[in-house]
């Protein structure tokens, strides 16, 4: 079924710090609690803009992907992660300095003629642990997409952001002071993001949001916000097949509300009888997987809906955070699949029923958002 497609591009620049903490609290040896970290916002973070602005029922045909970033001046060439089959050097930027390219060190081919185990070869060879990861531009997708053309003169860079860990102590209610040391420990750390200067983060979306400043994120810190036309160029390139070959731009959520796979499982095919142990019949995944690359998988929350008592009546104070959503498991971007037959449709054909459902579909957040890449010879 064909979702509406993107049309506007969503810039988003910080008005100060962001709010970079999420999931698991740390605390070794009862010291000081430690969050973990999580940045960019998914672009659920961007739909509750868009509910907040429109209201719920004005937005069910809303499509959004993210996310990305950019350089503030030239928002339409955004950045997007790397596929995985790059082995790529990024320095790492400062606030002080411009934004430094890296530069792609090598890339996997493969070749099924190879026996098992040595289809992946690394061009040039290379030897030891290689480093992955990066961002790259929009406009070089062609170029790192066929594996014929040199990619030595294709920029790669660093997340364009730092984490800034900050303590908070836990204070008595009534005085001014930090609480006695006790079971629950009186200090934690959270982590504040400050994004480079240049760079804005990026997402995609099918419907206009209004220019203006809004709150976003954990913490409602202050953004300022600028709907542009997307380019057509962009328009066209998610319009494309995605074939045999392809990689994720964005992380993807494949399986159900209860189980995450490593590929589509259409809902109403993930429960496995006991002699499966948690894994599907090959006949009811929706992609034969020849092979793929991919790193560890990321942690995968949102927050929808209002909080209801035991009756089922709305609780929701104003101004109280939406109920959170259970945990699952994304795929991350940069993923790159291969297929034993190709996929004849682009992204935005791809069937509803690959994607979990809570609320909306998660298809509406841009879940596992591809572009075709070429891996063999």
């Amino acid at each position: 079924m064909t979702k509406s497609q993107f049309k506007y591009l969503i810039q988003v620049e910080p008005l100060g710090l962001l709010y970079g903490s999420a999931g698991r609290f740390l605390a070794p040896d009862n010291l000081v609690v430690r969050s973990g970290t999580s940045f960019p916002p998914s672009s659920a973070t961007i739909s509750g803009l868009f509910a907040a602005f429109y209201g719920n029922d004005l937005i069910q045909a809303l499509q959004l992907a993210g996310p990305f970033w950019a350089k503030s001046e030239t928002p339409q060439n955004f950045y997007v992660p790397i596929p995985f089959k790059f082995a790529t050097h990024t320095p790492a930027h400062q606030a002080s300095q411009p934004l430094e390219a890296g530069r792609i060190t090598s890339q996997e081919r493969w070749d099924n003629t190879k026996p098992q185990g040595k289809q992946w070869e690394s061009h040039p060879p290379t030897e030891g642990k290689v480093k992955r990861g990066g961002w790259v531009a929009i406009d070089d997708w062609d170029t790192i997409s066929d594996s014929a053309k040199p990619t030595d003169k294709v920029a790669v860079y660093a997340d364009p952001w730092d984490f800034l860990p900050h303590l908070h102590p836990r204070l008595r209610e009534d005085e001014r002071r930090v609480d006695d040391p006790d079971e629950m420990g009186s200090l934690f750390l959270e982590n504040s993001v400050q994004v480079h200067p240049e760079a804005s983060l990026i997402y995609l979306s099918n419907i206009e949001l209004d220019n203006g400043w809004y709150r976003f994120g954990g913490e409602g810190h202050m953004v300022s916000i600028t709907c542009h036309d997307l380019q057509d160029t962009t328009q066209q390139r998610f319009q494309q097949n995605v074939g045999q070959c392809f990689a994720t731009i964005t992380p993807a959520i494949w399986g159900s509300n209860r189980l995450s796979y490593r590929e589509p499982i259409p809902r109403n095919r993930d429960r496995p009888t006991q002699d499966q142990a948690n894994a599907p019949p090959a006949n009811d995944k929706a992609w034969s997987v020849t092979t793929m690359l991919t790193e560890r998988p990321t942690p995968f929350r949102y927050r929808l809906g209002d909080h209801m008592d035991a009756y089922g009546n709305k609780v929701q104070q104003c101004g109280q955070p939406k109920r959170l959503s259970r945990g699952r498991y994304a795929v991350p971007a940069g993923t790159v699949y291969i297929l034993e037959s190709p996929l004849e449709s682009s992204w935005y054909d791809w069937d509803d029923s690959w994607f979990p459902k809570e609320g909306p579909s998660l298809k509406r957040w841009g879940c596992g958002l591809s572009l075709p890449l070429q891996i063999a010879d």
